[in-house]
C-alpha cells in the first residue's frame, strides 16, 4: 500500500464515525480493487461496503442470452460473444442447452471475442456468412459499439443489443425508499464517458453523499474518505475523486454516438424487472442489422421462467446490494466458479466471483464477523 493510501487510511480511522455506515459501490471494477486491496479488513469495522449493480453479465437478461443460444443452435450463423457470456446459464430443463459454452460444445459456431473491433474483423474477412455479435455490456461497451456502427460495419453484421445504462439502477433503488445504503461511490470509468455531472441527481434529489472514485487504492480511499466526512459533517455534494479522467460533462464526442446510433429504451434486469429508460438499442435506421428484427421466431418470451434467477439462487438480491454474496443460499455450496449456478459466479465483475477469489468463505453459524 503507497503512502498516500496509508495516509488517506489513517484520516479515515481518526474520523468520529457513527456506529454503522453503509457505502455502495456501484462498479464490478471497484469491488474488484477493493478486494484485491483488502480495504474491508484494513478499514473501520464500522464501515460496510455494499457491492451493487455494475456487472453487466450478472443482470443481463435471461432470455437475451436464451435467444442467443436459440439462434446459434439452429440458424446458420456465427455469434460472436464477450467470454464471459458463453458460461452465463439459463432457466431450462437440464437436459437441454443451459450456457452458450453447451451450445458452442454441441456443435454451434460461437465464438468470444474481446472487443467491437474483433466483430467487424471476422464479419468482413467472412461476407459469406451471417455474423451476430452479441453485446452485454454498460456505457463504457456501448459507446465502442456506437463508434464502431457510426464508422460502418459490414452488410452481413447484425447485433443482438443487450447494453445497459448504469445510473438508472441507482436511481431505482434510491427511488424504492429503502436503498440500504447511506454513501454512493460512482463508477469512474461510466463517468470518464458520460460525465461527473450524471450523478448529481445523487446528491440533489436524494441528498445521499456521492463521490467517483477510479480503480487504485488511493482513488478509492479518497472516494471513501469524502462521502465519510460529508455524512459526519452534514455537508452534501458530488465530490470527483478521478480527476485525472473525469469532467462535468463527460466525452461529449462519444455522448453524440451513443445518442444518434443507439436508442434508449425500457428494458429488463435479470431478476430485477423492467427498469425505464435503462437500456441501448440499435437506432431505428440500423434495424437491417437489429438481430432481433432478423429472427424474431426464437424471442419465446411467455417461457415460464424467463428473466428469473435459478432455483435458490439470490443474485438479483447480491446485484442490488440488499445481501451479501456469503448470504446467498448457494455461494461455495452449489456455486462455485467451477460450477456456477447464478451469474454473479461467473463474470469477474460479479461481486460472488470476486469474493470468491478473494478466499471468502460462507460463514458457519459458529463464524464471526464475515467481513471480507
Amino acid at each position: 500500500m503507497s503512502t498516500t493510501a496509508k495516509h488517506l487510511l489513517e484520516k479515515i480511522r481518526q474520523l468520529p464515525l457513527p456506529n454503522q455506515v453503509r457505502l455502495m459501490n456501484v462498479c464490478g471494477g471497484h469491488e474488484r480493487s477493493i478486494s484485491m486491496a483488502g480495504l474491508r479488513t484494513a478499514l473501520p469495522s464500522t464501515i460496510d461496503l455494499i457491492p451493487g449493480p455494475g456487472c453487466p453479465v450478472c443482470i443481463c437478461p435471461e432470455e437475451d442470452i436464451y435467444l442467443a443460444i436459440q439462434m446459434a443452435s439452429h440458424e446458420d450463423i456465427v455469434l460472436l460473444a464477450f467470454g464471459d457470456m458463453l458460461r452465463v446459464p439459463v432457466n431450462v430443463p437440464q437436459n437441454s442447452l443451459r450456457t452458450l459454452e453447451q451450445a458452442k460444445a454441441a456443435g454451434a459456431d460461437i465464438r468470444p471475442i474481446a472487443s467491437p473491433t474483433e466483430a467487424v474483423l471476422y464479419a468482413s474477412a467472412n461476407p459469406d456468412k451471417t455474423v451476430v455479435f452479441f453485446v452485454a455490456g454498460f456505457e463504457t461497451t456501448c459507446a465502442p459499439v456506437a463508434a464502431m456502427l457510426a464508422a460502418g460495419i459490414p452488410d452481413n453484421l447484425l447485433l443482438l443489443m443487450s447494453g445497459r445504462l448504469t445510473w438508472p439502477a441507482v436511481a431505482m433503488l434510491l427511488e424504492d425508499g429503502s436503498p440500504g445504503f447511506d454513501a454512493l461511490i460512482a463508477p469512474g470509468h461510466v463517468a470518464t464517458i458520460m460525465g461527473a455531472d450524471e450523478w448529481q441527481f445523487v446528491v440533489r434529489k436524494h441528498h445521499i453523499p456521492a463521490a467517483i472514485a477510479g480503480f487504485t487504492t488511493e482513488s478509492l480511499l479518497a472516494a471513501i474518505y469524502s462521502v465519510l466526512r460529508q455524512l459526519i459533517e452534514n455537508r452534501v455534494f458530488l465530490d470527483n475523486c478521478y480527476t485525472e479522467v473525469v469532467t462535468p460533462d463527460g466525452k461529449r464526442r462519444a455522448k453524440q454516438l451513443l445518442q444518434t446510433r443507439l436508442q434508449v429504451v425500457d428494458a429488463p434486469w435479470r431478476g430485477i424487472g423492467i427498469i425505464p429508460q435503462s437500456g441501448f438499442e440499435l437506432a431505428a435506421d440500423l434495424a437491417a442489422h437489429n438481430a432481433r428484427l432478423r429472427f424474431p421466431a426464437y424471442a419465446e418470451l411467455a417461457r415460464k421462467n424467463a428473466g428469473t434467477m435459478p432455483p435458490g439462487c439470490d443474485c438479483a438480491k447480491v446485484v442490488l446490494g440488499k445481501i451479501k454474496p456469503t448470504e446467498c443460499r448457494l455461494y461455495g455450496e452449489a456455486c462455485t466458479p467451477r460450477n456456477p449456478i447464478g451469474p454473479c459466479m461467473v463474470s469477474d465483475e460479479g461481486a460472488c466471483r470476486i469474493w470468491w477469489a478473494s478466499g471468502i468463505n460462507k460463514p458457519t453459524p459458529q463464524t464471526t464477523g464475515g467481513r471480507p
